[in-house]
């Protein structure tokens, strides 16, 4: 018999997570933004518009068409957030779902570029407050470093325990709708007009097709040796599933990089210890602790970069236990069928001039992605957890 995974995160009774969890959702109702990106909730719109022909469709249809719990609590959040940027009419308990006039111009391919990326721009940005006061203030200059934006979000009525994710998910919108571009060497927030002067007056299906593909699928390694610890290690460590090759290789040189600029960075605002397979030094097998990780960290980050066979084989354990997981890849892989339903961030590494200018974004992006897995590790979506619900790995 299949039974549910044990993963305590904190030494709190099943009563008291229950009541903080309460806590926190009521907390979380203040939130002056959307509880994730633009593009997410994009995503959710055009799966209505596709279903519906851009007609008002029944909620639980169009969920029951994505294979997905219409009451999961993630579904909840994608009728929230597509709500709350605009695309959208109708509630989570609603039995029809709508999308508003621009959300329908977001959504549709056939529109010119140009008509398209302005409704985008004027719900992912514009629409929202404290968004549209950020990208004012910081308008023609060079994306400033996350300190000042924070400093900046609070400032334009954001909490303070929220800023960080505001940040995170301004940035994410700002390059997503094109208003974050690469000038000059330096990432700089450019103007409307600016953006639109770039696009074609009138629809060009090659064209619009690359515009609107996803523009996102597109750091502090501890020092000394790893020790098997007891749960309360765990609920703090994030393991990190990557090639790691021997030393000097390519592979090797290429996740130091990674850790070091991108993911440690991200992982900062969370408190997570980030730990590497080749940090684990204690007598016992190998294989043994790697997996202990792999099932027991509060959060898995798995580079899918150099199509590693190890690293596919511990990502599979981590979605049989359907625990909170964030995949990463270079732009130059193309992921295979199984595992490119789930959101991957994409990071270019052809040359250092891709690289570099967009460090910030990419950790604001895993931040991003991190947060929404710790804030609700329940809401696991994987190919385990969307087509067998009731499979769940017993972790003793």
């Amino acid at each position: 018999m299949v039974t549910k995974a044990r993963h305590s995160q904190t030494p709190q009774t099943h009563e008291e997570r229950i009541e903080a969890a309460v806590t926190k959702k009521k907390a979380r109702n203040s939130r002056p933004f959307p509880a994730a990106s633009f593009q997410e909730a994009l995503e959710f719109a055009k799966a209505i518009f596709d279903f519906g022909s851009g007609q008002a469709v029944r909620r639980v249809s169009v969920f029951d068409h994505l294979q997905k719990s219409p009451e999961s609590s993630a579904s909840r959040q994608l009728i929230t957030n597509a709500g709350k940027y605009g695309l959208t009419e109708g509630g989570y308990q609603a039995e029809f779902l709508k999308l508003t006039s621009d959300g329908l111009k977001a959504v549709d391919d056939e529109l010119p570029p140009r008509e398209q990326s302005r409704a985008r721009i004027a719900l992912a940005i514009e629409r929202i407050d404290s968004f549209r006061a950020l990208y004012e203030r910081f308008l023609g200059n060079k994306l400033p470093l996350r300190a000042a934006l924070i400093d900046a979000a609070k400032d334009a009525g954001v909490p303070e325990d929220l800023a960080e994710e505001a940040v995170d998910t301004f940035v994410i919108n700002l390059r997503f709708v094109g208003l974050l571009q690469t000038l000059s060497g330096a990432e700089r927030i450019v103007s409307v007009e600016h953006f639109l002067d770039t696009l074609p007056a009138k629809a060009d299906s090659r064209v619009l097709s690359d515009f609107a593909r996803p523009q996102l699928d597109q750091y502090r390694v501890e020092n000394g040796a790893m020790v098997t610890a007891p749960k309360a290690e765990f609920d703090a460590m994030c393991f990190y599933i990557t090639p790691i090759g021997e030393e000097g290789s390519e592979q090797r040189k290429h996740s130091d990089l990674f850790v070091s600029s991108i993911v440690e960075p991200a992982l900062e605002p969370f408190g997570l210890k980030l730990v590497r397979a080749d940090a684990i030094d204690k007598p016992g097998t190998i294989t043994r602790q790697i997996i202990d990780c792999i099932l027991q960290s509060r959060l898995v980050i798995a580079d899918l970069s150099f199509h590693n066979p190890n690293v596919f084989y511990e990502l599979a354990l981590r979605h049989a236990a359907r625990l909170p997981i964030v995949q990463i890849s270079r732009t130059q892989e193309r992921l295979p069928f199984d595992v490119n339903q789930m959101r991957t961030i994409r990071i270019d590494t052809s040359d250092i001039y891709s690289l570099v200018p967009k460090l910030e974004t990419h950790r604001a992006e895993i931040s991003s992605q991190v947060r929404r897995a710790l804030d609700d590790p329940e809401a696991v979506d994987n190919p385990i957890s969307t087509f067998y619900p009731a499979l769940r790995m017993s972790i003793s």
